[in-house]
């Protein structure tokens, strides 16, 4: 029997007092848009008519009172600011969401598979939101992964209470890794515990393109108005933050103007594109996604930890085949800042220690 695997994705829906509801297929209509710059293509792309695009534009304008999509002869359309608008506020929301959305369908696709198809080996990890975290279930084949997004601490903790088989945290390189690995290492068994290689990433400032303000480092992220948008407390990108900051002999990073939190990497991304903030903390792969220029200031290691019976499990050792093999790396290369060159290695805690610099 086929294993049927289902997603969920936040979707709008606009009503004004009198009850009239439009269509959320605008919202691709106006993705289209802003990709091609023309209506004809887009509508093409989005797989309706042209008439009917037409008509979306109309209706929409209609009920905002005020065009989404400015069209001129021979030179294709653009949105207005009010559709460029709409389209950042779309996709802030599913960037902010996507952690919990995707937590939900992984624990509802395992209850699914486990009716349709009977049981299958399964792996629960429990892992910080991240690009090529989320490549996981996309190529896992022949087990079920329960992936559960949590910050690395609350991993970490919940590996501990045996609440999942794997967990994953991210390690700096260099000296500072040296400096925050106790965090990490304070839950980790050197007898008991194993680590499995998964990625290595790049992390810096995200910036507006072109970087109107000239940030180059993170002493000019204070005492310029630069407006900052943070990562929650705890998560492990805070920390890194932080870490660098300390290193500098700056504040932390709670003194920075702007206040204000988000939880993954894309939603900090769509925050600084959408000109609410002047720079964020993050993956290089979050700026080229939203075409932010990126300052790189630290590389780290994301890594797995499990018990090392974990790795007699039919299921993990499934999960080390797909993370060595080619087509996984390849795809964990395309994402910009990544280097998959070791995925899938296991080594032992003490062999972590000993590579970090004294």
């Amino acid at each position: 029997m086929p294993i049927h695997k289902i997603s969920i994705v936040p979707t709008w829906s606009f009503r004004d007092q009198n009850g009239r509801e439009l269509d959320p297929q605008l919202f691709m209509l106006l993705r289209q848009i802003e990709a091609q710059g023309k209506l004809t293509a887009a509508a093409k792309t989005a797989g309706i008519s042209y008439r009917h695009a037409w008509n979306q534009l109309n209706k929409w304008a209609d009920f905002f009172g005020s065009p989404l999509v400015e069209l001129e002869k021979g030179r294709g359309a653009k949105l207005t600011p009010l559709g460029d608008k709409l389209l950042w506020a779309e996709k802030r929301v599913i960037a902010r969401l996507e952690p919990q959305l995707d937590n939900i369908t992984s624990e509802l696709n395992i209850d699914l598979s486990r009716l349709l198809s009977g049981v299958r080996p399964s792996l629960r990890m429990h892992a910080s939101h991240g690009y090529a975290v989320e490549l996981l279930p996309q190529h896992v084949q022949d087990f079920e992964l329960d992936l559960q997004y949590k910050n690395a601490r609350d991993a970490l903790a919940s590996l501990t209470r045996e609440q999942c088989d794997l967990a994953g945290f991210h390690l700096p390189l260099g000296q500072i890794g040296r400096q925050m690995s106790e965090t990490h290492f304070r839950f980790l068994k050197p007898r008991a515990h194993r680590i499995i290689r998964f990625i290595t990433r790049q992390q810096g400032l995200m910036v507006a393109p072109g970087n109107p303000l000239g940030v180059s480092n993170l002493h000019d992220l204070f005492g310029r108005g630069v407006r900052f948008i943070n990562r929650e407390p705890n998560s492990g990108t805070r920390l890194l933050l932080d870490a660098l900051l300390a290193q500098e002999g700056l504040e932390n990073s709670e003194q920075l103007e702007g206040g204000g939190t988000e939880f993954t990497h894309s939603a900090v991304a769509a925050h600084v594109a959408s000109a609410m903030a002047d720079a964020g903390f993050g993956v290089q792969a979050a700026a080229s996604q939203f075409g932010l220029a990126f300052i790189p200031l630290a590389r780290e290691h994301y890594l797995f930890v499990c018990h090392h019976r974990t790795l007699e499990q039919p299921a993990c050792r499934n999960l080390i085949d797909l993370l060595s093999s080619n087509t996984f790396r390849e795809a964990v290369h395309k994402l910009p800042g990544y280097d998959a060159e070791a995925c899938g290695s296991v080594i032992t805690v003490e062999e972590l220690m000993d590579g970090l610099p004294g």
